[in-house]
């Protein structure tokens, strides 16, 4: 059941990752969509309880906000190890 689940995930993030000419808004909406997706489903695969099949869909929509967000803009965060980062442009 858990490989089958992180296969879905894995086409889900190769699904997005393709619509390159989606405007900053649009791409925001499937970052949030998709991160949601993926929170609910690591949940699920985790067997957790409602509260945290909340928390684990806000947790991935919010992440998928800033990948969707850093892959237009063509900038990544890097951690400093201090618990600062910085921005520069992805590799």
């Amino acid at each position: 059941m858990k490989n089958w689940m992180f296969g879905l995930i894995g086409i889900s993030v190769l699904l997005v990752s393709a619509c390159d000419d989606m405007t900053t808004e649009q791409r925001t909406v499937a970052g949030v969509a998709g991160g949601a997706a993926a929170g609910l489903i690591a949940a699920d695969a985790l067997e957790a309880d409602n509260d945290w099949r909340l928390i684990a869909a806000l947790a991935g929509a919010a992440a998928g906000t800033m990948v969707a967000q850093n892959n237009q803009s063509k900038t990544c965060a890097y951690a400093r190890g201090d618990g600062t980062y910085y921005e520069a442009p992805c590799p």
